[in-house]
């Protein structure tokens, strides 16, 4: 009998920047219209939440698995936003995500079960959120932006494309 390795049952996958990090985010003249609605979005998300201790996520996914057939029975839901973290850094207090059905497989998915796992990916976001902090991924993430506004600044608040 052939064992397989089982996926696992919620996957989730995001990009992080923390927004205290981020040392401008007026919109360059030149900008694409994908890149002027991220950067209209998270100007949004330092108005409403301010910098500190506040993450951005960008191209989040969160795939719940229903069935062990990786074709048939999962829903997978594009995330965006917001995520808070205590004064320490160290655990998530809430979030700002704007969670949306992406993809499904599950000819058996209705209304009530789509508005309830919604609110599903939504926490189990902050949840991996958690794990990434304990990881150490969100230093490493601080770290890097420290370096980009050091060269940054080194070159006059001009790095290539990064503008």
């Amino acid at each position: 009998m052939e064992r397989v390795t089982p996926s696992p049952a919620v996957e989730i996958t995001f990009d992080c920047t923390p927004l205290r990090g981020v040392p401008r985010l007026d919109i360059p003249l030149d900008a694409s219209p994908g890149f002027r609605r991220r950067l209209q979005r998270m100007q949004h998300a330092v108005a409403r939440h301010g910098t500190r201790n506040t993450y951005y996520l960008t191209d989040g996914r969160c795939t719940f698995r229903f069935t062990n057939d990786p074709e048939i029975g999962w829903v997978s839901f594009a995330v965006e936003g917001t995520v808070l973290t205590d004064e320490l850094d160290q655990r998530t207090v809430g979030s700002d995500l704007a969670v949306v059905l992406d993809r499904e497989t599950c000819d058996w998915l209705t209304q009530p079960a789509v508005a309830w796992l919604t609110q599903s990916a939504q926490r189990a976001v902050e949840v991996e959120f958690d794990r990434y902090i304990a990881a150490g991924d969100l230093g490493r993430a601080l770290e890097r932006l420290a370096r980009e506004q050091a060269a940054s600044d080194a070159a006059g608040g001009y790095v290539g494309m990064n503008l």
